[in-house]
């Protein structure tokens, strides 16, 4: 097509390889990825094992997330980070984290409360169609609060710290 740019796979990949942003952007991601085991493992755990309510569940599991999203994210994702205070981190990490939390649990209970009715005649089990709705909610919360959490570590924990190419270790 005259006149038109275009942007091939090719192209993507080399320009996301050569960008720091968005390499950071794949690590945090990857982290996330790894904090969402332990989000759903510990939520079901305390729903399915101990009987907790999964909104209450949530709040234990994404704090067992963010406690271990926070240490990977310091030492991987901006290892440059590490000059600087580590307790001042954690608590801008934890506040964007509370307000991720927030997030999470209002789009948890809402897509909960909206689809369990759903999953139950889907599936045909009280029991399983319960416990579909609040994994399928968590995971939307989750893909949400993403894009929120990183915008905030990186433009609040992080801030400041370079986005050049040269201190990329990896």
């Amino acid at each position: 097509m005259k006149g038109r740019a275009r942007l091939t796979i090719n192209q993507a990949l080399t320009y996301a390889r050569g960008n720091r942003e968005v390499k950071r952007f794949a690590k945090f991601a990857i982290v996330g990825a790894a904090g969402s085991v332990t989000d759903f493992t510990v939520l079901n755990v305390l729903v399915q094992l101990l009987g907790f309510r999964p909104v209450i569940a949530n709040i234990f599991s994404f704090i067992a997330a963010v406690v271990q999203n926070f240490v990977l994210n310091r030492f991987w994702t901006f290892p440059e980070s590490k000059q600087r205070q580590a307790g001042r981190q954690l608590v801008q990490f934890a506040l964007v984290s509370m307000i991720g939390l927030g997030i999470n649990t209002l789009i948890l209970a809402a897509v909960d409360h909206l689809l369990i009715d759903f999953w139950i005649r889907l599936v045909g089990h009280e029991h399983l169609g319960f416990t579909i709705s609040y994994n399928f909610a968590k995971l939307m919360a989750i893909g949400v609060v993403l894009f929120w959490n990183f915008a905030g570590n990186r433009l609040w924990t992080y801030r400041g710290l370079s986005t050049s190419l040269e201190i990329d270790s990896d």
